[in-house]
């Protein structure tokens, strides 16, 4: 016990010291992810430059990407009206371009901007309004 410390304060002390280092190896760990997928990016010939994007790589058999993530992709190009690309990868028929991007799992969508360098990266579900704002944080 540390001197003149309750036991309480020790432990709250304990606990703020462990969250903010899972706060600090989160922040390290996407800065990695975008650090690598920004070195293979280029391996994306079907994106436009000019035009901001984003990578989708999701499965056949993910519910979350059926329900959810795809529908949430369909609203925000219809909303930007064209100011969008989606490049969807399946991650099953690609896996070198899953493990490149360091895919852990679907879904995952990379926000580029328009020179197709990913800024933002999201894993598992990202709603319509998250990556409208990612998207205009990157211009």
């Amino acid at each position: 016990m540390i001197a003149g410390m309750s036991a309480a304060a020790e432990r709250l002390v304990f606990v703020v010291a462990m969250a903010g280092a899972c706060v600090g190896a989160f922040f390290l760990l996407r800065a990695f992810v975008l650090a690598r997928a920004g070195k293979v990016s280029a391996d994306l010939s079907v994106f436009k430059r000019g035009t901001p994007g984003i990578v989708y790589f999701t499965t056949p058999d993910c519910v979350t990407c059926k329900a959810a993530q795809r529908p949430a992709l369909q609203a925000l190009q219809n909303r930007l009206q064209g100011g969008i690309q989606v490049i969807e990868v399946d991650a099953l028929d690609r896996p070198d371009l899953a493990k490149r991007w360091s895919v852990l799992s679907v879904p995952t969508t990379f926000i580029l901007d328009g020179n197709g360098t990913p800024r933002e990266v999201n894993h598992g579900f990202a709603s319509t309004e998250k990556l409208l704002v990612q998207l205009k944080r990157v211009g």
